[in-house]
């Protein structure tokens, strides 16, 4: 499970870099467009919007600006309707990297991907090129509050949940990508209080780069990470928790 607690903290970090570059509003008003497209502008109604809506609050993004970004996306104002892209490539030192992007000009943002990885030594492959290392999975991020691992673990499983982490102050509940919003309905019902929930790419293994190559891996993430277009940057790269931090 260590490596699921990996993921999430890089995870997380990743978050407060984004708020700190002023990109994450654009990313998020991204999101809400495109969980409004698959289920409808109610989030009452709507599972991934209520959640879409929830992280952006925990950003601080303004309640009118959240109501923009959903009336955009329902028509009622002027709407411009991204597609969800996703690419594989290698960084430096044979680090497998996945790039998940929300765009309205696939051109620009292939070329924008494919120059990070090559100014920083890394290579843009094809379509299942590094997948094959991954697995997609759902993570729900719970408050542990008054639940013992053992009634956590009778809670997600009731839910339809596979799989809870002990990750010190909160649990990290692993679901199929499918499951993940009608588990989170059902832990909330529950009693859980919700922390975060999305899907995500878990590396099966981490790989170890050499010391030399690590500078370029962080530029790496860091130049994809500072792309409007990008939402999120999956990796396989064991790093040092200093690295993880910038």
């Amino acid at each position: 499970m260590s490596g699921h607690s990996k993921w999430a903290n890089i995870k997380n970090k990743k978050g407060k870099a984004d708020a700190a570059r002023g990109s994450v509003f654009t990313k998020l008003g991204r999101e809400l467009a495109v969980a409004v497209k698959a289920g409808g502008p109610d989030p009452n109604s709507n599972s991934r919007l209520r959640d879409v809506i929830s992280k952006a609050k925990a950003s601080n993004m303004p309640n009118d600006t959240i109501m923009r970004s959903i009336k955009k996306a329902s028509g009622e104002l002027n709407a411009v309707n991204y597609e969800e892209m996703q690419y594989e490539g290698y960084a430096p030192g044979g680090v497998a990297v996945i790039v998940t992007a929300l765009t309205d000009n696939k051109n620009r943002t292939a070329g924008d991907v494919r120059h990070a990885f090559d100014k920083c030594g890394g290579s843009l492959g094809s379509t299942g090129c590094v997948s094959y290392l991954f697995n997609k999975k759902g993570l729900i991020v719970v408050d542990k509050g008054n639940f013992s691992e053992d009634d956590m673990m009778m809670l997600v499983l009731d839910a339809g949940g596979d799989d809870v982490a002990d990750a010190g102050d909160v649990y990290e509940v692993y679901t199929l990508p499918q499951d993940l919003y009608s588990v989170k309905d059902a832990l909330e019902k529950g009693g859980a209080t919700i922390l975060s929930a999305e899907t995500g790419f878990f590396p099966d293994d981490y790989v170890k780069p050499a010391e030399e190559v690590i500078p370029s891996i962080e530029k790496l993430i860091n130049m994809l990470d500072e792309n409007d277009d990008v939402q999120n940057v999956y990796h396989n790269a064991d790093l040092p928790e200093d690295e993880e931090e910038e």
